[in-house]
């Protein structure tokens, strides 16, 4: 019950920093993706089960607030969240450079995807312009957040009493 709060607090002020805090820091309307953070996160920590949740409710605060579509950054998220709970066996709460890799391929494919969906099947062909001026940018500055929010991410999910813990019921 204790994570299901901290989770709950941790999404709506990562929502409300991405959506104010680091809408006003952005560099040439370039912000950092704090929901993929959290998304990667907890599916990194928690397994595919507690990823694909985090990454729905996450996807779903960004459909409600700035999509056309309910539902399409919810599915999104919800496989990265997914895709992230597959290295949970490899989780090591002293590491952070798997983490940080994992954070920025999974902003790489949510960029990637979102540039299919949205402006590829529309005729807008200018994937370098894309890449070189929006993903890479977004990607460098989401991980520079990452750097400092992951581990307080990590503080307020695990303690030396969880060390025991094991999520195979979350999986």
């Amino acid at each position: 019950m204790k994570r299901n709060i901290i989770l709950f607090f941790v999404i709506i002020i990562g929502f409300v920093l991405q959506t104010t805090l680091f809408q006003t820091l952005s560099f040439s309307g370039i912000s950092p993706n704090i929901l993929i953070i959290i998304t990667a996160s907890y599916g990194f920590m928690f397994g595919r089960k507690r990823g694909m949740a985090v990454g729905f409710i996450c996807g779903l605060l960004n459909d409600i607030f700035y999509g056309d579509v309910l539902g399409f950054y919810a599915l999104i998220y919800l496989y990265i969240g997914a895709a992230n709970g597959i290295f949970h066996s490899l989780f090591y709460h002293e590491d952070i450079k798997l983490p940080l890799l994992l954070i920025a391929a999974s902003d790489l494919c949510y960029s990637f995807v979102c540039y299919v969906l949205l402006y590829l099947l529309r005729g807008r062909f200018h994937i370098l312009y894309y890449f070189q001026n929006i993903v890479l940018p977004e990607i460098v500055y989401t991980i520079f957040v990452t750097v400092f929010l992951y581990p307080c991410i990590l503080l307020l999910n695990w303690t030396d009493t969880d060390a025991g813990y094991d999520s195979q019921q979350e999986r």
